[in-house]
């Protein structure tokens, strides 16, 4: 490939992607280093962040705000798709990475750079999510990995970064891994490695523990338009405002929690904690207005669908041919998916109890009912069993 002369690098301000500059330079011969970091809804003050990068020997330094097209782009698509990785993770880390590596690749473009580079390590999901979305987005692009290959402990990464004037962390670093942005957190390392330990309390930032939650329940109503969220309660909200109050809700009453052991896409197992709660409260909801709104058989199909929506989103594949293919599938089946679904809130817990939809509801109460008002024909299903059982009974009588 030959050596990169300009690259633009993913930037989170820790110590691995802070040494990667310094390290592209004098190591890789990387002429100039261009550093972004995305702002996700995370909570971080990013001029620190920028102006960290400059002192590590960044040539310039990119603060991008990509909230918006987060949620929008990224996590709505997530909910239409019910997208949930082995049936429990809504992917909150996962579907951030092809936003990023997208943004990466428009600055390469914009700065003209031929190399984008990242500070994953070689057995993670993030190293995959980045490296075949910037494949299929700019095959033409370098991607260099330095922390994938320069083999130092953290140590002697901090060590490398103190030697290239690289302050080493003053606080005491935290045992454990956290990525965080809008949809949630994920928790992991240090004691979280034995899968048999308890979670401390500790760890968790955007949920109360069940014991804390409120003794009073709380009713939420959740609109959708076309499979999208829309309001809580009847108040129309903008996306990242919806965001930002299903997890203040759900979170308030301790719903959102996962800790699973979870198969990477690199064959390992790890185990996982996450805080999702906004993001599982939606996906809840919208199974549930789908449940409502659905022919029996789309939602079959659907159901079926989500599951690979959801590997392929986790494995790094948002820009391939099968989710494309996909999305065109699940947009098609959300025209009908417009109504509300209301979730009570309780110590952890959401449970549904009620769902309406004024305009697509395929519940119809004349045929359902059991009172006088009954209109469904009972008389024919004599003869819809005869010819549904004859397989059946043509089967058995050759067994006799």
């Amino acid at each position: 490939m030959g050596r990169a002369k300009k690259a633009v690098l993913a930037y989170s301000g820790g110590v691995d992607t802070s040494v990667c500059i310094p390290y592209l330079k004098n190591e890789w011969g990387v002429e100039e280093v261009i550093t972004f970091a995305a702002d996700l809804g995370q909570g971080d003050e990013l001029e620190p962040i920028r102006q960290k990068a400059l002192d590590s020997g960044a040539s310039q330094s990119i603060v991008g705000d990509l909230i918006e097209p987060f949620i929008t782009e990224f996590a709505f698509p997530a909910i239409r798709a019910n997208a949930l990785y082995e049936g429990r993770y809504p992917l909150s880390t996962a579907l951030a990475r092809p936003l990023i590596a997208r943004r990466l690749v428009e600055i390469a473009r914009e700065v003209g750079a031929d190399a984008v580079a990242h500070g994953c390590t070689g057995k993670g999901n993030d190293q995959v999510r980045f490296d075949v979305a910037i494949g299929a987005l700019a095959p033409d692009l370098k991607v260099l990995t330095p922390a994938r290959e320069w083999g130092m402990s953290r140590e002697e990464t901090i060590a490398y970064g103190e030697r290239c004037g690289i302050p080493s962390p003053v606080s005491k670093k935290s045992p454990y891994s956290i990525d965080l942005n809008l949809l949630g957190r994920s928790i992991e390392a240090g004691p979280l490695e034995d899968p048999n330990v308890e979670p401390p309390e500790e760890i968790y930032a955007l949920t109360v523990s069940v014991e804390a939650a409120p003794d009073q329940s709380q009713v939420v109503e959740i609109g959708f338009e076309q499979g999208n969220p829309v309001s809580i309660d009847g108040v129309r909200l903008d996306p990242v405002s919806l965001i930002r109050k299903a997890n203040e809700l759900a979170g308030r009453h301790g719903f959102g929690r996962l800790d699973m052991i979870e198969n990477r896409v690199v064959g390992i197992k790890s185990r996982e904690i996450y805080e999702t709660p906004g993001l599982l409260l939606l996906i809840k909801a919208h199974q549930e207005l789908e449940s409502l709104t659905l022919a029996a058989d789309v939602l079959r199909s659907k159901r079926q669908l989500e599951q690979q929506w959801a590997d392929l989103v986790y494995q790094g594949l948002w820009y391939g041919p099968l989710k494309d293919a996909l999305d065109g599938f699940i947009e098609r089946t959300q025209t009908a998916v417009n109504g509300s679904v209301k979730v009570k809130l309780h110590k952890g817990n959401a449970t549904v109890v009620g769902r309406s939809s004024s305009t697509d509801s395929l519940y119809v109460p004349t045929m359902a009912t059991y009172d006088a008002g009954d209109q469904f024909d009972h008389r024919a299903a004599e003869g819809f069993i005869y010819v549904w059982g004859l397989p059946t009974r043509l089967w058995a009588n050759r067994r006799l």
